[in-house]
């Protein structure tokens, strides 16, 4: 029986790593939440999945989380700002076999972002570890674009007419799910890039969605001082605010991220596109 710790478990992407792994036999799964107690009823009594307390400032609960632990995926809460270091190293300790880190496409060349960090501190760690750098979610339109688009119909960004590369949350729990439980090395070592194959600019997401809620959605590419402006007026926090403005403009300067294979090349299946998710969330896109 393979034991393989998720953190981040109850959010966006821990949750879709949870229920593809679900989907394989011998595996049991440590949910790394902050209280299990509250957590259990999420997995609805399921006994592969196993709340368990961890916190990332906490070494004790992550000791405990960890033992008998063969893999561990990890993902960066937005608060923190380390390298998961500390971690890392009681991994080893704990004779975990394999991290799979939950990273971002370009992670590799953009040294200022906090990924890059945690990619180099993982490279000479000591535990075999696989990288995955998704594009820009898509699910961020059920999420910090969602307001937006349910209150003004309209995307409200200062990407201009960037193209981005995009992935569905589903695809890199896929493939996470896929590197996490396939016996063997092949994927020690490895940095992945996920995308689907059709990149958009704004403009373009806002046709299809218009095309698949039925209602028009427009784009507005805002500048840099509005958008801060605009968002701190519907109360959103300043370091959000940054880091979605660099997010959204980078792209207008270094081009167009390029598009990968790689969900099809490990999982067998072609990568969502986003009319699909589209019609897939209709009901949380337009409320």
């Amino acid at each position: 029986m393979k034991r393989i710790l998720v953190t981040g478990a109850t959010g966006q992407v821990g949750s879709a790593v949870i229920a593809a792994l679900r989907a394989f036999d011998r595996i049991v799964v440590r949910a790394a939440v902050r209280d299990p107690a509250m957590a259990t009823a999420k997995w609805n009594g399921d006994t592969r999945v196993q709340p368990v307390a961890f916190d990332y400032f906490d070494r004790a609960s992550q000791d405990s989380a960890l033992a008998d632990c063969d893999s561990l995926f990890l993902l960066r809460p937005p608060d923190f700002t380390g390298d998961f270091g500390d971690l890392i190293e009681r991994a080893r300790q704990h004779g975990v076999t394999h991290i799979v880190f939950l990273s971002v496409q370009g992670a590799e060349r953009n040294t200022f972002i906090p990924h890059h960090r945690i990619e180099r501190r993982l490279m000479s760690g000591g535990v075999p570890y696989t990288m995955l750098r998704p594009a820009y979610f898509m699910q961020n339109f059920t999420s910090t674009l969602q307001d937006e688009l349910n209150r003004r119909h309209r995307i409200f960004l200062p990407a201009g007419n960037a193209r981005f590369t995009l992935v569905d949350v589903a695809d890199i729990a896929r493939v996470a799910a896929r590197v996490l439980t396939q016996p063997g090395t092949q994927h020690h070592g490895q940095a992945y890039t996920l995308t689907s194959q059709t990149p958009l600019n704004f403009q373009q997401m806002a046709d299809q969605l218009t095309t698949g809620l039925g209602t028009p959605i427009h784009y507005v590419s805002p500048g840099p001082w509005r958008f801060y402006r605009r968002l701190r007026r519907d109360g959103r926090e300043p370091g959000l605010i940054l880091v979605m403005l660099l997010l959204h403009m980078l792209p207008r300067w270094t081009g167009t991220p390029p598009v990968t294979h790689t969900v099809t090349d490990l999982t067998g299946q072609a990568p969502i596109e986003f009319a699909q998710f589209v019609a897939a969330h209709r009901n949380e896109l337009l409320l």
